[in-house]
């Protein structure tokens, strides 16, 4: 299992599973599709909409682990 961490771009990450996207737009990250998700880390992306990323983390990893 792929374990998703903080500095990874967005892009990456989705590249990882596509169906981490609704988790994305679920928690309010709405910018999977714009061009600063291609270089943007999960991390960055998170400051910038004044989101924690620990739940998000959590609940990506979460996800990805049943799998």
């Amino acid at each position: 299992m792929t374990k998703i961490t903080g500095d990874m771009i967005i892009a990456d990450i989705i590249k990882v599973d596509q169906n981490i996207v609704p988790i994305l737009m679920e928690s309010g990250m709405h910018c999977v599709g714009c061009p600063s998700s291609q270089g943007e880390s999960l991390e960055e992306a998170c400051f910038v909409h004044e989101m924690e990323i620990e739940p998000l983390l959590n609940s990506i990893n979460t996800f990805l682990s049943k799998q």
